[in-house]
């Protein structure tokens, strides 16, 4: 007796095509003009760099003895545990918190001057930065503010760096900013960002 024809398997399921990528269009070729004049011609030649000027650059940090920069680390890190002191009470009324200013404790049973564990931390001086970095950049420069030219000549590039005033106009910015850069100074708020100092 003949066995049963085996069924036959079933087809394998296709899986779904994947969307088609557009391809993006190249940019369109420039034609070479047609003639006997331009197949002889020679091909332009590639652009050549503007030369760079023999202008001093910027430092990007201060130059500072050794023990200076131990200091400067070491502010870093105490920035990094100091907490956040807030006044009294500034979470419960807007006009006292939105400031972010330091007003001291001062009422008799106020629980923060008593310096209980669940209110804010009270400023004290054991805080303060180290005083020998106290008021310079993070890259170590000390911020003098300049309104002239004649300012700009007295600054040493290696420690200071320039703060334009506010009150200066961008006209004469511009130029403050041209002649700091002549002198190899670096500006903390430029408006005009050079390469080095993006």
């Amino acid at each position: 007796m003949a066995e049963p024809p085996e069924p036959a398997a079933p087809a394998p399921e296709e899986a779904p095509a994947a969307p088609r990528r557009h391809r993006r269009a190249s940019p369109p070729k420039e034609k070479a003009a047609a003639g006997p004049a331009s197949a002889g011609a020679p091909a332009p030649a590639p652009s050549e760099k503007k030369p760079v000027a023999d202008e001093p650059r910027a430092p990007r940090r201060a130059e500072l003895p050794g023990d200076l920069k131990v200091l400067l680390a070491t502010r870093t890190l105490l920035d990094r545990k100091r907490p956040l002191f807030t006044r009294q009470a500034a979470y419960r009324y807007e006009r006292i918190g939105r400031d972010e200013a330091w007003r001291r404790p001062r009422g008799l049973q106020s629980k923060q001057r008593r310096h209980y564990g669940y209110r804010a931390k009270v400023v004290r001086i054991g805080y303060r930065s180290p005083a020998r970095v106290r008021g310079l950049t993070p890259s170590g420069f000390r911020p003098i503010l300049v309104r002239t030219r004649d300012e700009l000549d007295g600054l040493d590039a290696r420690r200071d760096a320039a703060v334009i005033a506010r009150a200066v106009g961008t006209r004469r910015r511009l130029v403050l900013e041209e002649e700091a850069r002549r002198l190899g100074i670096r500006v903390l708020n430029p408006i005009v960002k050079g390469e080095e100092e993006r």
